[in-house]
């Protein structure tokens, strides 16, 4: 009887242990992140606003990835994906400019808004997928910016 008295303290005691580690969802996501440090994306989690018309809504914070961008390009821009492939700006008017389409139809279906200004060309994901995902969003950051 001592023994099991004994061992149900000890669960008891031990339990509250089982809630700190990670679940495979926050493992996986940490995974991904340490990937992007490793091939030299920023990351942040960034609080964000996105549009009534944007269904599922997105989370928010949301994962920001993103990268300096060279030279000088005045050009600023916002896109986001309202479908999957299907690009629009804030007016719910289609993405038409082909050197951005080329680029966008090699992302997945969970990257919710790629948006450029003056410094920095950022794109917002859901963190879902291998790590192949990440390199095609390297890839894409990399040559918009």
């Amino acid at each position: 009887m001592t023994v099991w008295i004994v061992v149900s303290i000890l669960a008891v005691m031990l339990s509250p242990l089982a809630w700190l580690a990670p679940s495979r969802r926050q493992g996986g996501r940490m995974a991904l992140r340490m990937e992007a440090r490793r091939i030299g994306l920023a990351m942040q989690l960034a609080p964000q606003e996105w549009p009534h018309w944007l269904q599922p809504e997105p989370p928010s914070p949301c994962a920001q990835y993103h990268r300096p961008r060279r030279g000088n390009r005045p050009a600023c821009w916002s896109y986001w994906q309202k479908a999957p492939g299907l690009w629009v700006n804030q007016w719910q008017e289609p993405c038409e400019d082909p050197a951005l389409l080329i680029h966008f139809e090699k992302l997945p279906g969970n990257v919710y808004k790629v948006e450029a200004d003056k410094q920095m060309i950022t794109l917002y994901w859901g963190e879902k997928g291998e790590p192949q995902v990440l390199q095609q969003i390297d890839a894409t950051l990399k040559a918009l910016a």
